[in-house]
């Protein structure tokens, strides 16, 4: 993104603050892949509030595509849904301290402890997301599993899991077919798996969209009157990755943004098959 638009955008968010719906509506294009033509959010508001679940992809490290999702949580909020955030970010273990930190339980301190404890990626990338979330009390929900596990799985294969580690793993299973293997082929690139055995580091993504999905449709079961928008990594929240998931388990309606990304993420580069929008770049 130019330098000059990133400013704009982040002078929005700043100056703002939670704002309202008609504001964050001023920000939010996006490319709607089945009509194939540009809405803003006021067009896509009363088809997000027919979702259960919103899946709103991200590069990592980039902060713009962020302030997008933080965007998008926060015209549901103010548009009176019942907001939960699901996180890659954190493990399912974690719970306990999203609480607190929503509840106003924990100091920024001490939650940013647990933070890097859960990811690697620079507090100041999300920071805004989680601070939104705790001053007006939506829940945060830890979607993944131990990285012990995908870390092994990687190495070794889901085989390779002792029966306790896979009792971590509830109803989570591991065969991966062609389809997926090409899949993550397209999504990570054929070099993504560095030096481990292909198959294994397709295991691992199965592992981790499987629990992320099983994560997500449990705390939906619990509360059903609940849109959880997930933020998760591009390679997971495409159609055939977490909601491929989620639609072997469930027929509850979700839609599924991607990141407009030059050269990869394009209205020209992927289809309905991937998602259902693209956010545009604001510059």
């Amino acid at each position: 993104m130019k330098k000059k638009a990133f400013s704009i955008l982040t002078a929005f968010i700043v100056l703002a603050g939670v704002g309202s719906a008609d504001e964050v509506s001023v920000n939010l294009r996006f490319f709607d892949l089945i009509q194939g033509q540009e809405i803003r959010a006021s067009q896509i508001l009363p088809r997000l509030k027919e979702k259960r679940i919103v899946l709103v992809g991200e590069h990592h490290t980039r902060q713009s595509h962020h302030q997008a999702q933080l965007q998008v949580i926060r015209l549901l909020h103010e548009a009176g849904v019942q907001v939960a955030i699901g996180l890659e970010m954190f493990r399912s273990d974690s719970q306990i301290v999203l609480n607190r930190w929503v509840s106003g339980d924990i100091d920024k301190t001490a939650f940013q402890r647990i933070y890097y404890d859960n990811w690697n990626f620079a507090w100041p990338l999300y920071g805004m997301i989680f601070e939104y979330a705790r001053d007006e009390k939506i829940p945060l929900v830890g979607l993944n599993v131990p990285r012990d596990i995908t870390r092994q799985v990687a190495r070794d294969g889901f085989k390779s899991l002792s029966d306790e580690q896979k009792a971590k793993l509830s109803h989570i299973t591991c065969r991966v077919d062609k389809e997926y293997m090409d899949y993550i082929r397209k999504a990570f690139g054929a070099h993504a798996h560095g030096n481990l055995n292909f198959i294994y580091f397709c295991e691992a993504q199965l592992v981790w969209d499987n629990a992320m999905a099983v994560s997500a449709l449990d705390y939906l079961t619990a509360n059903p009157n609940a849109v959880m928008v997930i933020l998760a990594g591009t390679g997971h929240v495409r159609k055939q990755a977490i909601p491929a998931q989620i639609s072997k388990r469930s027929d509850i309606p979700y839609a599924v943004m991607l990141p407009e990304v030059p050269g990869s993420i394009e209205r020209t580069t992927i289809s309905s098959e991937d998602a259902d929008y693209i956010f545009l770049d604001p510059s």
